[in-house]
């Protein structure tokens, strides 16, 4: 036998696992390279789950010190890492923010090991990462870690310290808006309108980066903000003018087809705000029923 015929032989034997049963309570974990990217790409998805009793972790796995124009160092960690934890509060969520200088993410042995424990402890059904093509190498390394975790979570004799899954999670990619080398897909789409006020106010908590403007972010365009005094003004403004506020309208225009498929065409087309993903090709593959029980929200 061939070494490929080896490799889908071995990834053919991982345990395919049986969907989920409708009452049973699901395990998520959300990977984003910084205190910021996993409540972007999924905080309003992580909300519905949340809402209907299951559990769900959004972990940063870096630590965000560099992700401001002004602010540097442990003093900016702390304050990223408060901002992030505030924010999964009101998604109703864990939070965990790895201690990884941002900017210096690696896909190294360690890293790996890491990931895979965390999936691991954390029993998870599904797994939400970025893909591993996107213009900051934190993100794309995030993407690799989870792509190389995603064999190695079911192989007892790699950490063996943590159990392995008995049964492989379905991992997904979250939305972005890269080419190449080959755009994102939208397997799944899932409708906001319920729950994007929940998210816009904990994006709101992340206030380094809203409303400051994170690492790329300017002292003219900071002083164009209303203070943080007038915190229904910043919300108001946020609301009203900021691209991370029009992101999931945009969603759910650019991924209408998808939202037609899972709600159907009436209710598809009336959808105002939305997250997509993509299934990763590691992994468990879903069937359609499988994900309608993974993503409890389609009627």
């Amino acid at each position: 036998m061939t070494p490929t015929a080896l490799l889908l032989a071995a990834f053919a034997a991982l345990p395919a696992g049986q969907p989920a049963k409708p009452d049973a309570k699901l395990r998520i974990i959300v990977f984003g390279a910084h205190p910021d990217d996993a409540e972007l790409k999924a905080g309003g998805t992580a909300a519905k789950w949340a809402k209907l009793g299951h559990e769900v972790k959004l972990v940063s796995v870096t630590n965000g010190d560099i992700g401001h124009w002004r602010e540097a160092g442990g003093p900016l960690a702390k304050r990223r890492t408060a901002e992030v934890k505030a924010a999964d509060k009101v998604l109703g969520v864990t939070a965990q923010v790895l201690d990884i200088h941002d900017g210096e993410l690696e896909p190294t042995l360690e890293n790996r090991k890491t990931i895979t424990r965390l999936i691991r402890d954390w029993k998870a059904d599904v797994v939400i990462a970025h893909r591993p093509w996107d213009y900051h190498p934190d993100h794309r390394y995030v993407g690799v870690l989870v792509q190389d975790a995603a064999f190695m979570v079911a192989v007892p004799q790699f950490c063996p310290d943590t159990p392995p899954l008995k049964e492989n999670p379905v991992f997904l990619y979250g939305a972005d808006g890269f080419k190449k080398p080959y755009p994102f897909r939208p397997d799944i789409a899932v409708a906001l309108d319920d729950v994007i006020d929940a998210k816009l106010d904990a994006l709101h908590e992340l206030e380094s980066q809203v409303y400051e403007g994170g690492a790329l972010g300017t002292e003219e365009e900071f002083r164009r903000v209303p203070p943080a005094s007038d915190p229904a003004a910043r919300k108001a403004w946020f609301r009203k003018g900021h691209y991370w506020a029009r992101r999931d309208a945009d969603a759910a225009d650019q991924y209408r087809e998808a939202l037609a498929k899972w709600y159907g065409p009436d209710r598809g087309k009336k959808v105002k705000y939305a997250e997509a993903f993509e299934v990763c090709e590691y992994g468990r593959r879903p069937t359609e029923a499988e994900v309608k029980k993974l993503f409890p929200f389609f009627d």
